[in-house]
């Protein structure tokens, strides 16, 4: 497969060499015996659709994207909700339903007549196996299939019965005891927020949402850098936990999560609510501080503040979050002008140096993404610097490419 990066392979080693990035090579996706969906990608289309295209070429089933797993049947978790959620995204923007099919056909692979989804438990209470639940807002809107409405209220069930920390945060999942990571607020909290929108839950539903979101604030809180650890363990009972319960370590995706939850959260939230303000300072917050660590290429490390650690190395589906981020807060209103500079400054830094084009096909081909990265369990993540830097770094990873789209389709680009 001939690979024509947009800058020279010269160039991109050099880069890579003085800032201790993994080479990361293409790999090569092969198609099952499905018919792909288109054999070469439209040029004049945007990055986004270029990069949705690209994902129908190589998966034209859609719960076979995360082709690194070789899973036999289809299967409900967080990251097909990233991705899919960025192509409702794009057929929001142009109206095109092949991007929102695609997205249909999954859903409908795993969603029975009673609203049943294959593989999600109430009983492991697993924050994840809600995000995905945010396809089928536009879904039931659309189709006015009762499958999807019942699924709905299934998942909005599990937020009943979520354990919680002694101060009222959401456990991550059963398996992670009285911890808080901040992924998880993107995963269960949004989620709520936009069931609470949609079936106007009264204000105690948003007044539970914003409490996830200052305590996490409060309990994560870095002030020497104005950032945010990773997770929080209340009983203090892991070993990657310090003295307040924090985790050693700041990593750029789950800031990124954080991030979009913020935004995608405030976009539903009542305008005349009290803690709205609070909510929107700490999106500023969060921003101010990241503007000290995004690199000269406009991306962000993936731990991100040890830039000048040796192993660490910019990371795209952290910047590309960033940058959907910033842009929407900006476009919202919640974010002064200058950020949308720093959103583009990330976004071109991906572009730039990141992607790569199949000559063949046009194919697009996004590089260092970090794959999954996590705390605790079995073998243990213990959360040092090496465990972050060590994690599979992968081409096309779905946390990458549904950031990197929703990017696209935030900048208009």
């Amino acid at each position: 497969m001939k690979i024509k990066p947009i800058v020279k392979v010269v160039q991109r080693t050099l880069v890579a060499a003085s800032l201790c990035l993994p080479l990361v090579a293409i790999e090569s996706h092969a198609l099952d015996n499905n018919e792909p969906r288109v054999t070469q990608i439209p040029t004049d289309k945007t990055w986004g659709e270029r990069m949705a295209l690209t994902v129908m070429q190589q998966s034209p089933e859609a719960w076979k994207m995360m082709h690194y797993k070789l899973l036999s049947s289809p299967k409900w978790d967080y990251t097909y909700g990233l991705v899919l959620m960025s192509f409702q995204h794009i057929y929001q923007k142009t109206g095109d339903e092949t991007y929102l099919e695609y997205g249909k056909e999954y859903v409908d692979t795993l969603v029975d007549a009673e609203g049943n989804i294959k593989n999600v438990k109430g009983d492991k209470f697993s924050l994840d196996m809600l995000n995905g639940g945010k396809l089928l807002f536009t879904l039931y809107e659309k189709y006015r299939d009762e499958r999807y409405l019942k699924a709905l209220k299934k998942l909005r069930s599990q937020i009943e019965w979520q354990p919680r920390t002694k101060s009222g945060g959401f456990w991550h999942k059963k398996i992670y005891p009285y911890q808080m990571w901040l992924d998880g607020l993107y995963m269960g909290s949004t989620f709520w927020a936009i069931y609470a929108k949609h079936f106007s839950e009264p204000q105690a539903s948003y007044d539970d949402i914003a409490h996830q979101f200052k305590l996490v604030e409060e309990k994560t809180y870095l002030p020497e850098t104005g950032l945010l650890a990773h997770a929080w363990d209340e009983s203090g009972i892991q070993k990657w936990a310090d003295d307040s319960g924090k985790s050693p370590h700041v990593w750029s995706r789950a800031l990124g999560w954080y991030a979009m939850a913020l935004v995608d959260t405030l976009e539903v939230f009542p305008e005349n609510h009290k803690d709205r303000a609070e909510l929107v300072a700490m999106l500023e917050r969060l921003c101010q501080a990241l503007v000290k660590y995004q690199h000269e290429s406009g991306l962000w490390y993936q731990v991100t503040d040890k830039a000048e650690r040796f192993g660490n190395y910019l990371e795209t589906s952290g910047t590309a979050m960033f940058s959907y981020a910033m842009a929407k807060g900006v476009r919202l209103g919640y974010l002064p002008k200058k950020y949308d500079k720093v959103a583009q400054k990330a976004y071109d830094g991906i572009i730039n140096g990141y992607v790569q084009i199949d000559d063949l096909n046009h194919e697009l081909h996004l590089t260092h993404t970090v794959g999954g990265t996590g705390l605790g369990n079995s073998p243990y993540r213990s959360g040092s610097f090496e465990y972050y830097v060590q994690e599979a770094v992968r081409t096309n990873d779905p946390h990458g490419v549904g950031a990197f789209i929703l990017a696209s389709v935030e900048l208009g680009r």
